[in-house]
């Protein structure tokens, strides 16, 4: 299975839109392109196997695999990139039109998203994650 992430860069941050089989899942949110530097930048764009996750601070989520340079990239619960992410990404229902990285119902987006990812990969799928500029 493949989920595509169309993303829209701007200076104070990324927006994008999750995509399955052309169908919207989600919007995202994430920081702002910085060159991949860590905890600063959204990752580059590319093909990132998706597996899941158990984390401590987030409960299940989905960690973003062999992104370059960097580690424990995770797609998890935030309705502020700036306040609430490290270079993960945020999946929300609703971007906020005025503020770029900015979105709301987190919970609600990650609870659509895992719907769809962690019945494939427990059925053994591979599950990859496509980001691409919009």
């Amino acid at each position: 299975m493949e989920l595509i992430l169309l993303r829209t860069y701007y200076p104070e941050g990324t927006n994008g839109q999750l995509m399955e089989n052309e169908k919207p899942v989600s919007c995202t949110i994430e920081l702002p392109w910085k060159n991949n530097e860590k905890q600063k930048s959204c990752i580059p764009e590319g093909s990132y196997l998706l597996k899941k996750f158990q984390s401590k601070k987030h409960g299940l989520v989905l960690e973003v695999c062999n992104v370059p340079n960097r580690s424990a990239i995770l797609i998890h619960k935030a309705n502020d990139a700036k306040k609430q992410l490290l270079g993960c990404i945020g999946p929300v229902t609703t971007l906020d039109k005025k503020r770029m990285g900015v979105g709301w119902n987190s919970g609600k987006a990650l609870a659509a998203i895992l719907s769809i990812a962690i019945p494939a990969i427990e059925k053994g799928e591979e599950v990859v994650l496509t980001i691409k500029k919009a």
